[in-house]
């Protein structure tokens, strides 16, 4: 009954042209085929294993109007669908209705999950119950810097956080992975880490303490309207190279300060001679039992700067490292101060 990959993210967006172009022009993803209707008008994007699909008209208007552009649907692909669909209802949920043959069920907030049988092949599936016309000549898995979707940071209401962890782990049998409480000067945060037993579905997810200061995750569900996607994060192999590339094609990052990389040679002694590197491009750095990781996060290009995109380098580590949770919640903290 498990779910097992991601097949399809789908992000609504007020204008399809900007948000397509922005994933296109600035993160490398190659339009695959569009789709348009009277009630929705959709692109598809690849890149490596990674399936995007940008949606704007009628349809997407309840949507946009509360939470503004953001990530709508989050398919995946499973061992058995009606089992999972069974397992969802029992775990309180309902079926929404379907999109073709594959049966859309709740996720948080607003987020559905399109549910699709999982490929004998393991090949990406064109999403189906639209007409697609695809794009001639196009390679059916664009190369390009990001292979995968590492993992999916969701943000919760205060209290949410357990009961949306158990409602994850029965309708889609994803496993508890980690769990910590993060505290950041006045302010802290919980956080579960799931993921499916394939290892293609890791979502991390975070409430704020409220008995503390008000920050940045207040600030987020304040302007999505309730609970959302925080941040896609995208596996790359080469960080540095990629976060130059992109950041020539005009993605903003957030910025690491400078004593960062002081404290970065004390934490991390044995990756003293690669510290000069990553401050060039102020990525993040950490390391867990089984090896270490690299990180960095865009600033949101969207109008009510909730949804933002992370890059991550994986050089053995299974985890997401406690440093780089703190790091990654005081920069958005300070692009946050210093917005406004």
């Amino acid at each position: 009954m498990a779910a097992r990959d991601i097949e399809y993210i789908e992000l609504y967006a007020s204008d399809k042209h900007d948000a397509a172009d922005y994933l296109v022009s600035s993160l490398g993803f190659t339009k695959i085929a569009e789709s348009v209707n009277f009630n929705k008008n959709s692109t598809l994007l690849r890149q490596g294993a990674v399936q995007l699909i940008v949606t704007a008209g009628p349809a997407t208007a309840e949507f946009l109007d509360s939470h503004g552009d953001g990530i709508a649907d989050i398919a995946f692909s499973c061992d058995d669908v009606g089992a999972t669909c069974t397992a969802v209802v029992s775990a309180g949920g309902v079926v929404l209705g379907s999109t073709g043959d594959n049966p859309v069920v709740p996720g948080f907030g607003s987020v559905c999950h399109t549910l699709l049988p999982a490929s004998a092949t393991g090949s990406l599936q064109m999403p189906s119950g639209r007409d697609w016309t695809a794009v001639p000549g196009v390679p059916s898995r664009p190369a390009g810097w990001i292979g995968r979707v590492d993992h999916i940071a969701t943000c919760f209401e205060a209290g949410d956080l357990a009961n949306y962890s158990d409602f994850y782990r029965a309708a889609f049998g994803l496993d508890w992975y980690s769990s910590e409480f993060i505290e950041v000067a006045d302010q802290a945060m919980d956080s579960i880490v799931l993921r499916s037993r394939s290892g293609g579905i890791t979502f991390t997810m975070l409430e704020p303490d409220v008995s503390r200061s008000p920050g940045q995750l207040d600030s987020f569900l304040d302007r999505n309207n309730g609970a959302g996607v925080q941040h896609l994060a995208f596996r790359v192999d080469s960080i540095v190279s990629a976060v130059n590339e992109f950041r020539r094609q005009g993605v903003e990052f957030l910025d690491t300060p400078d004593v960062y990389y002081d404290m970065l040679r004390e934490r991390c002694p044995d990756m003293r001679e690669e510290v000069a590197e990553l401050r060039s491009a102020d990525v993040l750095a950490d390391r867990d039992e089984w090896g270490y990781l690299l990180q960095l996060f865009t600033r949101s290009p969207y109008e009510r700067n909730t949804l933002f995109y992370e890059l991550i380098q994986r050089c053995g580590a299974h985890g997401f490292g406690s440093a780089n949770i703190r790091a990654l919640y005081e920069a958005v903290e300070r692009d946050r101060l210093v917005a406004g």
